[in-house]
């Protein structure tokens, strides 16, 4: 019987550092960076099927979604396809989503679905980490304002006690954090044999 793989799921506010976290867990755990749809343009420097599959409308309804959300006015979501590429390959997934996103991987795929939110001890703190990675400031603003970036800064209730709450304040911290969790999920090789 082959072996349980996970997907690690990075969730939380813009600016929360997501990215640096999965960035952190494909590097350092060999982990399968799942690759998500958006129909919003890409960033400075954000390249098509790397950091995102920029979608249109059209071709975004065509895909095998297991979630989807709209954010600022922009389409999101997660394919299966992508999912299973990493556990077909024998590792474990990291992908970065909404709460909402979140909610639905513990819905449907309940203890695979290993789910980070990462949260910071100062909110004007998110703002200025958007400004640094190059968000435009209409941009910015707009996220601010919006329903979905209230929503993301607080847990939601259907994954409290469920989450592993990391509040991203300095980044020793929060790389111990995550070796230990890690360390705790993941099965090593030699309780494998």
């Amino acid at each position: 019987m082959a072996e349980k793989r996970h997907v690690f799921i990075i969730c939380g506010a813009a600016g929360s550092g997501k990215t640096t976290v999965a960035t952190y867990l494909q590097e350092h755990y060999g982990m399968h960076r799942v690759i998500t749809h958006t129909t919003r343009q890409p960033r400075p420097g954000e390249v098509d099927g790397v950091d995102y599959h920029f979608e249109t409308d059209e071709s975004m309804n065509r895909r095998h979604l297991l979630e989807r959300v709209t954010y600022d006015g922009a389409q999101y979501g997660s394919s299966y396809e992508g999912l299973n590429e990493g556990w077909q390959l024998g590792r474990d997934d990291v992908i970065v989503l909404d709460t909402a996103g979140a909610l639905t991987y513990h819905q449907e795929l309940g203890d695979r679905a290993v789910i980070i939110f990462l949260t910071v001890s100062k909110m004007a703190a998110l703002a200025k980490r958007m400004t640094q990675r190059g968000d435009r400031p209409a941009a910015i603003v707009s996220r601010l304002k919006s329903r979905e970036y209230r929503r993301d800064l607080v847990l939601p209730q259907g994954l409290r006690g469920i989450a592993h709450v990391i509040v991203n304040d300095r980044w020793e911290d929060t790389s111990r954090r995550l070796d230990q969790l890690v360390d705790q999920i993941v099965p090593k090789a030699d309780d494998l044999c």
